[in-house]
């Protein structure tokens, strides 16, 4: 059986040093593959950019069941990725179909405000279980390879998604408007510009959480990205070195060292 490309055992491979080598010498084939792969993190990787846009740019209201449908896609596909456990995998099939019946009711009903509180929180708690989910898997593995890059960065947009979350129910169960009187509680795209530019530490300042307990979930974002920036990320970065073919003229035909004869006696 293939290993996976996420799989721990097999991130180092075990067909012998020559099976990987046109993997060596195509690092963006290499890249390509794992961006595609099922089971990869750059899969992942692509269906959080997809989710982003996706959420941005469909705001009709009876278009918010299909949003969460493909929320709920993202955090499936991250739970298959990282091979969660078996109990956390029952845990959030409970959610799914919660929230799958929200959405077949926000879609007959029409209005994007019907149980979007409960939707979000549910929300917020499957995005607060994705990134723990890939964390265990990251530290199971035997390498710190391409694949261990591309889950770092999936863990870091995905608490910008969380935080989003968190905003959205924040914004719907409290009485005075999220980002005050002016702005009021936007939307889902409002919280997703807000969570990002938070996490990133941009802050333009045309959305600003009005009072507490927005004000200190901000906060918290700003430094649960910083801090994960400069260890994680920074460290992950650091141990990753790309595996290199041998050295030009390192071997000859027939496999032998350098300066020995395809005998291998010395000249």
């Amino acid at each position: 059986m293939t290993d996976s490309p996420n799989d721990p055992a097999g991130a180092a491979g075990h067909d012998g040093p020559d099976a990987s080598a046109p993997a060596r010498r195509h690092p963006v084939r290499r890249l390509a593959r794992a961006m595609v792969s099922p089971d990869s993190y750059g899969s992942v990787l692509l269906l959080i950019l997809f989710t982003y846009g996706f959420s941005v740019g469909v705001t009709a209201s009876w278009a918010a069941s299909l949003v969460i449908t493909v929320q709920i896609g993202t955090v499936w596909a991250v739970l298959h990725v990282s091979r969660a456990r078996r109990s956390v995998r029952r845990v959030a099939s409970v959610l799914f179909l919660i929230s799958a019946l929200a959405a077949a009711v926000n879609l007959f009903v029409g209005k994007e405000t019907t149980g979007e509180g409960a939707v979000a929180f549910m929300s917020a708690v499957l995005y607060l279980i994705a990134p723990f989910s890939i964390t265990r898997s990251l530290l199971f593995r035997r390498e710190v390879d391409l694949q261990t890059v591309l889950g770092a960065i999936d863990i870091y947009l995905l608490v910008g998604m969380l935080f989003a979350f968190i905003y959205r129910f924040l914004g719907a169960v409290q009485s005075s408007a999220f980002f005050g009187t002016a702005v009021g509680d936007g939307k889902f795209p409002q919280d997703l510009f807000f969570s990002f530019t938070t996490l990133t530490t941009t802050g333009y300042g045309n959305y600003v959480p009005a009072g507490n307990p927005g004000q200190t979930f901000a906060v918290a974002e700003m430094l649960v990205g910083q801090l994960f920036l400069v260890t994680a990320v920074a460290k992950v970065i650091n141990a990753y070195t790309p595996v290199r073919g041998p050295a030009a003229g390192s071997q000859q035909t027939g496999g032998g060292r350098a300066g020995e004869s395809p005998a291998g006696e010395a000249p």
